[in-house]
């Protein structure tokens, strides 16, 4: 029996070591005050709210939250990260909770981190190797692993491995809740080294094969619409809700690490490749936006791209500007509404006065820029995403209306397969008259195959 992702065996040990693992979640963030005096540090969120995420971050891999504590900070401290005061604070309370682990809500150096570790009498992990944790336990295919994996490295290289695990298991998931103890300095670098060096290499190869694959793809040239949105906003639910599949969708952050493509047909009989995507999050560490590249590489390329925003969360807004972000690095400008369509997901949670006041604020937008208010649970609002998708789509292909024998129904399959039918009659004879709309791409094909094919004006 073959096994991947959250099915393997090993799995079941890592969940049982978590749930008895307690955990208490610290947010050592600066104060409005000190982010003033720090160009670039603004937070949209609430400290509340960070905290929040960062306890359903840790529950993301099934560890035991205790407790969390806002720790506010006037300034950062290089040895330690936090100040004195607020250290003991935090060690009085671990050696109270019985605390077996502290996840900070931050980016801790090597050297803070081993500092930390000392004054709390605990193992402490940082945002970016948490979430390099939940990578690991999420990433199902070859190039998911490969990817999380040289990223867990090139973390971990710097950190000298007291409580690492990957050298002795290939794969990611709770390098800090246990390991083989320490080694020598030097070993662990020339063992990290040489996994790299190989992990490089074998990358390279899965590289090649997925572009073979966006070739194929490209030779029968479906558009791509590609998901994006911030990381739990219900994009698997609405990729399963529009292509009737079954991928992994859970109230989860991180549900989804690989990217899925699933052909869906739109209202007037065109096929696009949808494509479900890793949840973006804020201040996702930068060597997971470089290793994940291939993976998002379907957004890059995509025709239309859907950004998915939870609607009903408190957060919804600060999450949409971290994608917006995130996209930008990408090279995509948010603000390009011939690409960019946003879905205002989760509509069935809000309650009557929310939802009003939610139609009233899409309304107000230009029809270009206007959200589609959906429910990817209940269905609501899905017929008339897929028809924006073709409209978008619609931009630069042009109409011909294309006459058919009676007897030509192997004409007649080539049409529906490879354009959009608009409009369709018959005549006495039992003929076909149509309208169709074609991608610039498809226009020499369509003349080649029905020379009295015409350019054709229409109104729906």
């Amino acid at each position: 029996m073959t096994f991947t992702g959250l099915d393997q065996p090993g799995f079941d040990l890592e969940r049982r070591r978590a749930e008895h693992t307690h955990v208490l979640v610290v947010g050592p963030y600066l104060t409005e005050r000190a982010m003033a005096r720090q160009e670039g540090a603004a937070n949209m969120r609430s400290p509340e709210a960070r905290l929040d995420e960062a306890a359903g971050l840790t529950r993301a891999i099934d560890l035991n939250v205790k407790g969390v504590i806002h720790a506010p900070l006037s300034q950062i401290r290089p040895a330690t990260f936090l100040g004195t005061g607020k250290m003991e604070e935090i060690a009085e309370r671990i050696k109270e909770d019985e605390i077996d682990l502290a996840m900070m809500d931050c980016a801790l150096s090597p050297v803070q981190q081993r500092n930390l570790e000392k004054a709390f009498g605990c193992k402490v992990i940082d945002r970016t190797g948490l979430i390099l944790e939940i990578f690991g336990r999420r990433a199902r295919t070859r190039e998911g692993s490969l990817q999380v994996e040289l990223a867990h490295l090139a973390y971990q290289k710097s950190r000298l491995v007291r409580s690492w695990t990957h050298l002795e298991r290939q794969r990611g998931g709770f390098g800090f809740l246990g390991g083989p103890g320490e080694t020598q300095i030097e070993t662990d670098r020339r063992l990290i080294q040489e996994r790299i060096t190989r992990i490089e290499r074998e990358l390279e190869g899965v590289k090649k094969t997925r572009g073979l694959h966006r070739q194929s793809r490209r030779d029968v040239p479906f558009p791509i619409v590609a998901l994006v949105g911030y990381t739990n906003a219900g994009k698997s639910t609405l990729f399963n809700r529009m292509t009737r599949a079954d991928v992994l969708a859970q109230d989860m952050l991180f549900a989804t690490l690989d990217p899925t493509l699933r052909a869906v047909r739109l209202p007037h009989g065109a096929k696009i490749m949808l494509s479900d995507t890793v949840g973006f999050i804020s201040d996702l560490p930068t060597m997971l936006v470089s290793a994940f590249r291939a993976t998002l590489e379907e957004v890059i390329e995509a025709d239309v791209i859907l950004h998915v925003r939870d609607i009903s969360h408190e957060d919804s807004q600060a999450q949409s500007a971290d994608v917006a972000t995130i996209l930008r690095d990408l090279g995509i400008e948010p603000t390009d509404t011939q690409r960019l369509i946003e879905v205002w997901n989760k509509a069935d949670l809000l309650n009557h006065e929310a939802r009003d006041n939610l139609m009233e604020a899409a309304s107000r937008r230009g029809l270009e820029g206007r959200p589609q208010v959906v429910s990817a649970v209940s269905g609501e609002g899905i017929d008339a995403l897929l028809g924006a998708i073709e409209e978008r789509l619609a931009h630069g292909r042009q109409l011909f209306d294309v006459s058919l024998s009676a007897s030509d129904g192997e004409g007649l399959a080539w049409i529906y397969e490879n354009v959009e039918v608009m409009q369709r009659s018959s005549d006495s004879e039992g003929g076909q008259k149509l309208v169709v709309r074609v991608p610039p791409e498809r226009v020499e094909r369509l003349q080649r195959r029905f020379p009295g094919a015409i350019e054709a004006h229409y109104n729906a």
